[in-house]
């Protein structure tokens, strides 16, 4: 026996040497067994090979029947470390799947840090302004400003609804647009220039006028409605849409050095436009920019503040201008509040709806 240890050892020893696999010397050692097993089997008893090997077959049998069972242990360890080590990844590829997806990047924490820090928006109001979608009806003096903000403060989802083409005359006031896009669609100029501000925002812009056809559907994908329009047509379709869905409707107007603003909102008890104006004005009562003329920032001031109306309504920050109007005199540099009320007999809103002052994102 001491002969077949003294072979066993030099096997292992001498491959081990000339750089032979573990696996390959084990299979030597284990012919090595298989030969002096096989030995005492059909060799007569009284064999020198017998003889220097132990004489009989019954303890290598036995040698052999420990090293099975290691190696049968071992192997079954092995593949039940590999079917644990499949489920963990598994679950650990489950879990991955499931985890949510950060809301915002590193690149949108700092452009948004002056957000965060303000007590009245912080965290969660920058959370609301990226899961906000907002249309914006008109991409002209009003929208280009107001445009400009939403996309800027990280409002999520923008529409912007205009049938409009840029023109010379419009760059006077409209800041979105620039030269090089005159001739080009006003909701696709806008939605270029913010996404070169802000890539972090979606837009959709939609080069076709807004009418009654479409305009249920298309606020139905939206939290919240801007209205910069000068078309009393528009203004009257839009106040009637959003009051039917219980969304709030942001409306500027401008005239000359005139600027109005307010949130309609007859869903939360306010009044909505039509209680203010039961009627357009006969043609050439109220006329438009075009027509009367109209002062070049007038409209940056005036869009600006519907921007932050619509800020206000989705953080639930401060308090908008439900049930009130803003009137900003350039000329003079004097604004002033006046309150509003609803009517009754208005057949778009009537008595309807309750006072709530929740955020959109509420």
């Amino acid at each position: 026996m001491l002969l077949v240890l003294i072979m066993a050892a030099a096997i292992w020893g001498v491959g081990a040497a000339m750089g032979t696999p573990r696996r390959l010397r084990w299979a030597m050692i284990a012919g090595l067994w298989a030969a002096v097993t096989l030995a005492h089997l059909v060799l007569p008893f009284g064999h020198p090979i017998r003889a220097a090997t132990g004489e009989r077959a019954a303890l290598w049998l036995m040698i052999g029947g420990a090293a099975a069972i290691v190696l049968a242990y071992r192997a079954g360890l092995g593949a039940l470390r590999r079917r644990a080590g499949t489920r963990e990844a598994a679950a650990a590829h489950e879990a991955a799947k499931h985890e949510e997806t950060p809301l915002f990047g590193a690149a949108e924490l700092e452009r948004y840090a002056r957000h965060i820090v303000l007590r009245e928006i912080g965290g969660p109001g920058q959370k609301a302004l990226k899961q906000a979608r907002v249309l914006v009806i008109g991409a002209g003096g009003l929208g280009s400003p107001a445009i400009l903000y939403l996309g800027a403060v990280g409002v999520g989802t923008i529409g912007v609804i205009d049938d409009d083409t840029v023109e010379n005359s419009n760059l006077q006031r409209q800041v979105i647009h620039d030269d090089a896009g005159i001739g080009l669609s006003k909701a696709h100029s806008a939605a270029q220039r913010v996404l070169a501000q802000n890539p972090h925002v979606v837009m959709r812009p939609y080069r076709r006028r807004l009418t009654p056809g479409i305009a249920a559907d298309l606020f139905a994908d939206y939290d919240l409605i801007l209205d910069g329009t000068d078309n009393f047509d528009t203004r009257y379709l839009s106040n009637a849409t959003a009051a039917a869905q219980g969304k709030p409707l942001v409306s500027g107007a401008l005239s000359q050095w005139e600027g109005q603003l307010s949130v309609f909102d007859p869903a939360r008890g306010t009044p909505c436009y039509e209680c203010l104006f039961p009627e357009a004005p006969a043609p050439g009562l109220a006329p438009t920019c075009a027509e009367a003329g109209v002062l070049g920032p007038l409209p940056g001031v005036v869009g600006a503040m519907m921007a932050v109306e619509a800020v206000k309504l989705i953080t639930g920050a401060g308090r908008a201008l439900r049930g009130e109007m803003l009137i900003y005199d350039a000329l003079y540099g004097e604004s002033r509040k006046i309150g509003l009320q609803r009517r009754a007999d208005c057949p778009i809103c009537g008595d309807k709806g309750e006072k709530d002052d929740q955020p959109l994102a509420g």
